[in-house]
């Protein structure tokens, strides 16, 4: 199988990425794997599509830094395929990295990912789930119970408002964006520092006002999801504990946030099993829900990471659970042909 990872940059990935555990491991498999990049794409005159890419080079790679090292070395030269040449496209890039810089690349993975599955190629997650689900508002989509009291606005007085009536005072971020990148916790609505909390997070577009989780002060779970159920391996889930530094809300590895064991519960895998059905309708194949108490605060599904720092913390190949899935569904491919919708395939 030559499988095609999208990314927002070749050059800036890195041996810890879940990206790079999963090349590792599809390339141990024997499978030829293929990095594009949001420019790489080329819809041609006769309507038949073809993708340019960094082909990682054949090896027997052992770990993450080997193939990072070999993959940076051949990352001056790109080859071209054509659509019917490449089997699987895993979307696997932050949309919001490219928002600003380069607005053009943020949603190329989307477009052509959608001319891709036209033409036959796999693409997970689905194009058009992913469509639904590049901001916070898709959290919006599933049943009340599962989420903390929400408001969505650009307007500082249906803020303030919002605010008022939240006792333990609420979270405030963009609508759009990754990271932890502007996150505030706000205690009252008559904070003083809330006008210039409100400047600073209003930026990046629509704001965010979630009900404060006392139990956030010992972070968040990362819950993996796959086929839009929990993923396992060994008996172990791959699921961790992010845990916010001294003084910060936010648990966001990026912002500082350290990773520890947790014990996933009855009430974590209630959660998840409430979101599945939509997770599944929706084709979105590699999710991570991030938990605290029993609400659910994101869904991430565009590029989730943990799965390098899990197989670490419990001794067990979550990604290669990951590209079992990924080769079954190949096979159904092979069987089915397009009968089978890639939304359907996605999650099956």
């Amino acid at each position: 199988m030559r499988i095609a990872l999208f990314v927002n940059s070749v050059e800036k990935e890195t041996a810890g990425y879940t990206t790079t555990t999963l090349a590792l491991t599809a390339a141990q498999r024997g499978h030829s794997v293929v990095y594009v990049e949001p420019g790489d794409f080329i819809l041609r005159p006769d309507d038949s599509l073809a993708v340019s890419g960094v082909v990682l080079p054949a090896g027997p790679y052992k770990t993450t830094e080997k193939l990072y090292n070999a993959l940076q070395e051949a990352n001056s030269q790109k080859k071209t395929f054509a659509a019917s040449d490449i089997d699987l496209l895993f979307l696997r890039n932050d949309p919001s990295l490219d928002a600003t810089d380069r607005p053009w690349a943020a949603n190329a993975g989307i477009m052509f990912g959608r001319l891709a599955a036209e033409r036959g190629m796999m693409v997970v997650n689905d194009p058009d789930g992913l469509a639904q689900a590049q901001n916070k508002l898709y959290l919006q989509a599933f049943p009340e119970i599962v989420r903390p009291a929400t408001l969505i606005s650009r307007s500082i007085t249906e803020i303030r408002a919002f605010i008022d009536n939240q006792p333990k005072g609420c979270i405030v971020k963009p609508l759009q964006g990754s990271g932890g990148k502007n996150v505030f916790h706000i205690a009252t609505a008559d904070d003083f520092n809330l006008n210039q909390i409100f400047e600073a997070a209003s930026g990046d577009g629509y704001l965010i006002a979630q009900a404060y989780i006392p139990e956030a002060k010992a972070g968040d779970v990362r819950l993996f999801l796959l086929n839009g159920r929990p993923l396992m391996r060994d008996g172990n889930y791959a699921a961790f504990r992010r845990v916010p530094a001294k003084g910060d809300v936010r648990s966001n590895i990026h912002a500082a946030g350290t990773a520890r064991k947790v014990k996933v519960t009855d009430k974590m895998l209630a959660l998840a099993e409430i979101v599945r059905p939509k997770l599944v309708n929706d084709g979105l194949f590699l999710v991570g829900l991030d938990i605290v108490g029993d609400k659910l605060l994101e869904i991430n599904v565009f590029t989730p990471g943990g799965l390098t720092r899990l197989a670490t913390m419990y001794k067990a190949d979550f990604a290669a659970t990951v590209i079992d899935a990924l080769e079954e569904k190949f096979a159904l491919r092979q069987a089915y042909g397009m009968a089978m919708s890639n939304a359907r395939l996605a999650t099956l």
